[in-house]
């Protein structure tokens, strides 16, 4: 009996490496994992995984591809054409796709960030001040800084669409050199580093913060992946996750180190870069804030048509979420 029981283990401890073996090479079998970032210091954990190869040094028989993408709508485009696994994004352009059928959910938070609409027009104070013809630029409609106008719009108006007409796409790089020559645009909505370049010019100031738009604290950005990536690559996932914590406590942990690394990124100097990422708004953490309140707006205000009562319909990590 004894030794029946003695083989028996012998055969579950050899099927248990074989599946384990199996798995493995399984995952290894994606060659590649390609990444999406966007422009901005809300991004900044990513360049620190890349300068420090963290995610490489975990998946060395993985090739890592990094990419940096204009807006939400190249990386949905990419992840749906296959050439995309992870993506970083903010919480509306993230609800949009949603609701548009893509069969992806939010990994984890990765930072908050001050967001402002900055205008050269001395005599605009406020949303009130805007005329019919003065324009807008911000990243795209659809994005976070469009949502939080429209928020602060209905708040203000009773209209969430009524500078919808108003709107010019740009990338932030672009949207601040617009707005520094004072031609094209009247008003910037953005987000560091770009925000508190614009803030420091004299001719420039704020008319509306993103905190005041919400009402709130919300994260700025966050992770992405498909339910395919998910279910097929479960040890890649975690790895990410685990990567990016590291890259995230890192900076929190090491912020004088991180700005020597992530000042080239960005085109300043170490001590700017210092100051920017100590911006008290400025936060990196897997957290998710706000994603309810942009939610029930989207919905209510028929940016999309969906709404979903369990937050595990939108989140992969639950754990991360704070209400």
């Amino acid at each position: 009996m004894k030794k029946s029981i003695s083989i028996l283990l012998i055969i579950l401890v050899i099927a248990f490496l074989y599946m384990t073996y199996i798995n493995q090479k399984a995952e290894q079998k994606l060659q590649k994992i390609s990444i999406a970032e966007q422009y901005g210091l809300g991004y900044a954990p990513l360049q620190i995984m890349k300068e420090k190869a963290i995610l490489e040094k975990k998946l060395d028989h993985v090739e890592i591809n990094w990419q940096k993408l204009g807006n939400t709508t190249a990386i949905r485009e990419a992840m749906i054409a296959g050439n995309l696994d992870i993506g970083f994004v903010a919480i509306p352009p993230f609800l949009i796709g949603k609701d548009k059928g893509m069969n992806w959910k939010i990994m984890s938070g990765i930072s908050q960030s001050p967001l402002g609409l900055i205008t050269h027009k001395e005599s605009v104070k406020s949303l009130k001040d805007l005329q019919m013809n003065d324009k807008i630029a911000l990243p795209q409609p659809g994005s976070i800084q469009h949502i939080l106008l429209a928020m602060a719009s209905q708040k203000m108006f009773q209209d969430a669409q009524k500078f919808d007409n108003r709107l010019v796409t740009m990338k932030h790089p672009d949207g601040m050199n617009a707005l520094l020559t004072g031609r094209e645009i009247t008003a910037h909505f953005t987000s560091p580093p770009y925000i508190f370049k614009e803030l420091a010019q004299e001719n420039l100031h704020q008319i509306l913060s993103g905190e005041e738009a919400l009402g709130g604290e919300f994260t700025f950005i966050v992770g992405v992946c498909s339910k395919d990536f998910y279910e097929k690559n479960p040890q890649l996932y975690q790895t990410f996750l685990n990567s990016l914590k590291e890259a995230i406590d890192y900076i929190n942990e090491n912020p004088r180190d991180s700005a020597e690394i992530l000042a080239e990124n960005y085109n300043l100097t170490d001590k700017k870069t210092y100051e920017y990422i100590n911006h008290p708004d400025m936060k990196y953490s897997q957290e998710i804030k706000g994603l309810d309140e942009f939610l029930v707006f989207m919905n209510e205000n028929n940016y999309i048509s969906l709404y979903y009562d369990d937050i595990g319909e939108l989140i992969w990590e639950v754990d991360f979420y704070e209400k």
